[in-house]
């Protein structure tokens, strides 16, 4: 049962708000997969008739969506009009495709877009090349650790070492957990060696046949604004065709980094990474019912 609320009712609708776009910021992480009744009780800590009434507020503005068949959840129609509105300041993804397309046809292999968001990298866009043989370790939506995978790892090399490793702190029990062959320990060693490579290189590291490389996209101040990463299949990924798609994404990323010097910076500051030992963002921090 839940617990009777003792707070001013202005306070309680605050802490409604708050858990509704918890929630809605859940359901997002599911990506075209969708997510479940169960999956989001689980994941997002509060008790199932709460879960069900926020998902229902949800769905009566637009936000969510809820398959007739599945009976599933999907971001609504009205979570895609606020984001393509969005774009307007945050239009990363708009002006990469271009590149993304062009590195996708040039390799054959298929290429993506990520972002931080906190101490984890999210996939916003996935470039199919024309390689008959693909890798499908990471769709759009998918979100890694940051260091997990060849954009997050290029994401993560260009920030201040006491950045990394307080990231590294806040996710530890999930890659332990969940990464067995990328313990922070060797997400150090992959750090080194993209800051001396000039690129990130995932070997296998999360699929064993699914490798990936990845080049940093920076805002004109110098921050990361995210990462451009190609995956393939290992026989396609050896040293010297390394070093070939590396050169492509580095010429596709000082492209899209002219375009963001003529734009609004996404951000006016900096994102603070969470206090070591924190919750890690694996998933939406667990809300109390």
């Amino acid at each position: 049962m839940e617990e009777k609320m003792t707070a001013p009712a202005s306070l309680n609708g605050s802490q409604s708000v708050d858990r509704a776009l918890g929630l809605l910021s859940l359901v997002s992480y599911f990506g075209d997969q969708g997510g479940s009744l169960s999956e989001i009780v689980e994941q997002g800590g509060l008790n199932k008739p709460t879960t069900r009434r926020l998902l229902l507020a949800l769905i009566r503005s637009g936000l969510v969506e809820q398959d007739a068949q599945t009976r599933r959840y999907y971001l609504g129609q009205e979570a895609y009009v606020l984001g393509t509105l969005a774009t307007r300041r945050y239009g990363l993804l708009q002006i990469t495709r271009d590149s993304l397309s062009i590195l996708s046809a040039k390799t054959q292999d298929t290429s993506f877009l990520s972002i931080q968001r906190e101490t984890y990298a999210v996939c916003l866009h996935r470039e199919e090349g024309t390689y008959p043989i693909r890798t499908h370790a990471l769709q759009a939506g998918y979100r890694h650790p940051l260091g997990v995978g060849g954009g997050s790892l290029a994401i993560l090399a260009t920030m201040p070492d006491d950045e990394i490793e307080i990231i590294l702190a806040a996710n530890e029990t999930v890659l332990l957990a969940d990464y067995p062959n990328l313990p922070p320990w060797q997400i150090r060693e992959d750090i080194a060696a993209t800051r001396e490579q000039g690129f990130a290189l995932n070997p296998g590291r999360i699929l064993a046949n699914s490798w990936g490389i990845g080049v940093a996209i920076h805002f004109p101040d110098g921050r990361a604004a995210g990462a451009l990463s190609i995956a393939a299949i290992d026989s396609r990924m050896q040293p010297a065709r390394q070093q070939e798609l590396a050169e492509l994404m580095r010429i596709e990323a000082k492209k899209i980094e002219a375009r963001l010097a003529h734009l609004q910076p996404l951000n006016d500051r900096p994102k603070r990474a969470p206090a070591a030992g924190g919750k890690s963002r694996a998933r939406p921090e667990r809300m109390k019912a």
